[in-house]
């Protein structure tokens, strides 16, 4: 009775068993889109809690200074520049025809800056005391293409 019993259950059961578990990975894994890869799609952008305000994050540190996208829609925006450095920083947007700026901040510090930009290119970079010439400088595209959800970009700068 018992080997009819052990039987029974390696060939019944156990297939079943087996095809439970594999659809539990199947599900755990996710789905694939139609041509098998794994989705392709970019996480959208953070909000800013302001409506229609796209939040881009700005870190400097002594003496570089990195934005979360380097390529945007024209729109408005809301930077948020967080002082990660040992010195005061502060942010500079400038180009197509605006010119903008944070107050300066001391380390540990952030702040926001909500600007409108149109389509050109624009100059980032921290105004303290000839920073921007140690390297505290990136640019930022707006238009021609770009999407809210563009490229980091990283400046190494010149250090000291």
């Amino acid at each position: 009775m018992a080997t009819t019993l052990m039987t029974f259950v390696r060939r019944s059961v156990g297939p079943g068993l087996a095809a439970g578990a594999l659809a539990g990975l199947l599900v755990a894994c996710g789905g694939g889109d139609d041509n098998g890869g794994g989705s392709t799609t970019s996480p959208a952008p953070e909000q800013s809690g302001e409506p229609g305000t796209t939040q881009v994050d700005v870190k400097m540190t002594d003496f570089k200074m990195e934005l979360s996208r380097t390529t945007l829609n024209a729109g408005e925006y809301t930077f948020v520049a967080t002082n990660d450095g040992s010195h005061d920083h502060a942010l500079e947007i400038e180009g197509s025809g605006t010119e903008e700026e944070t107050r300066t901040l001391e380390p540990g510090e952030s702040a926001k800056l909500t600007i409108t930009l149109k389509d050109g290119t624009y100059e980032v970079y921290c105004p303290v005391d000839g920073h921007k010439d140690l390297g505290m400088k990136t640019e930022l595209t707006v238009g021609g293409g770009g999407s809210p959800d563009g490229g980091t970009d990283t400046t190494d700068g010149n250090g000291y």
